[in-house]
């Protein structure tokens, strides 16, 4: 049994998958290839953005969000607690300060609240000016937008969605990637949608700051060419052959992939919820369930099920172990008030279950054995 079974879908779509890569092999356009402007083109339309650019892979995406707006010295960016470093990697690389806010004890993504909350802290100390939002969609799970939107309107700052683990999501019918002034995603293999090796996009709307991302993606390019180079950019392109494998992925994830994830998604909380905490999906939102992950009730309970699941030979991983405000790299930067509570009581209980579109029936009621045996 695989944790997400890579192997299963590639079975599945096998013949398109190569076909495309032969296509791309006989043309020799390994970069910038006509693959990538048709895979832009469908993300944008999916997602409902005037823009998609494409690039090396999700971090990047983020990075260049941040350099598109300016982002450094002397800036505050503030970020959800539980999330992946590269949510806030580039505030360490260009000067700016993360500070972290507690998430929402249902759907473990970035609480109004603490944001507000730790706003009007930097605001009262001073030292910083308030510039970012960086709202994640954790676990395949849609941010509170209704609640976060007018909070960044209020005090003026960019709103930058990381829909790395939400592509196929959607918040009362929108889909991830659509929200904030710029929004990011990744293309890694074991992402919702993901590709052979790294990848990543970044949605926008405006004419101008699209026309500057492409050029930051290639070098600070001007208008005559990669020769003319009238910015500081950097070299982060998607390959011909990760567009032509992501390509019918994507056709797959739209028609029935996503569907699948609800399905499975469905057996685990019939089996779980009266023996643990289950995922909370917002009424009119949809997960795509990047992960599953379950609360068991305390910290010696999970390790119990944990070291079950690892003898009978199970997969299982923990989103996350630490929050972000505890890893080392992040202790100097500023801590004010806020306890955390939430952050750290999720990542005491958590732990995360095989999820995927291809798992059978029958391999998820082995799961579902194995950790009801472990109680």
């Amino acid at each position: 049994m695989q944790f997400i079974d890579l192997k299963a879908q590639y079975n599945v779509l096998k013949d398109e998958i190569d076909a495309n890569i032969r296509t791309v092999l006989e043309s020799a356009k390994y970069i910038g290839g006509p693959e990538v402007k048709e895979l832009e083109t469908k993300l944008a339309e999916f997602v409902g953005r005037k823009h998609c650019i494409t690039c090396a892979n999700g971090t990047d995406a983020l990075q260049i969000a941040y350099m598109l707006y300016g982002i450094g010295q002397g800036d505050a960016v503030f970020c959800p607690d539980i999330t992946f470093i590269s949510s806030t990697e580039p505030s360490k690389m260009f000067g700016a300060a993360s500070v972290f806010c507690d998430i929402q004890p249902d759907t473990y993504n970035l609480s109004p609240e603490s944001l507000e909350k730790q706003i009007q802290a930097v605001l009262a100390e001073g030292k910083l000016t308030p510039k970012a939002v960086v709202a994640v969609d954790i676990l395949g799970n849609p941010c509170d937008y209704d609640s976060i939107i007018p909070i960044c309107e209020k005090y003026n700052l960019i709103l930058i969605e990381d829909a790395a683990q939400s592509f196929g999501a959607s918040y009362k019918g929108k889909k991830c990637g659509s929200f904030g002034h710029i929004a990011t995603t990744s293309f890694f293999p074991a992402k919702p949608l993901g590709c052979y090796g790294d990848g990543g996009a970044i949605f926008l709307d405006d004419d101008e700051l699209a026309a500057v991302c492409r050029s930051v993606c290639v070098h600070g390019k001007g208008p005559r060419g990669k020769y003319d180079n009238i910015r500081v950019g950097m070299n982060s392109r998607l390959d011909t052959i990760q567009a032509a494998i992501l390509l019918p992925k994507f056709k797959a994830l739209a028609d029935y992939e996503v569907d699948n994830r609800q399905q499975v998604a469905k057996r685990y909380n019939e089996a779980f919820a009266p023996h643990f905490t289950t995922p909370f999906v917002q009424d009119g939102c949809v997960s795509v369930y990047a992960q599953y992950a379950i609360l068991a009730k305390d910290t010696q309970t999970r390790d119990k099920v944990v070291a079950h699941l690892t003898q009978k030979k199970i997969p299982n991983m923990i989103y996350y172990p630490t929050p972000q405000h505890a890893l080392p790299v992040f202790q100097n930067e500023p801590h004010y008030e806020e306890s955390f509570i939430n952050a750290d009581d999720y990542c005491a209980r958590t732990l995360s279950l095989p999820m995927h579109p291809y798992l059978s029936a029958e391999e998820q009621q082995q799961v579902i054995d194995a950790v009801l045996e472990a109680l």
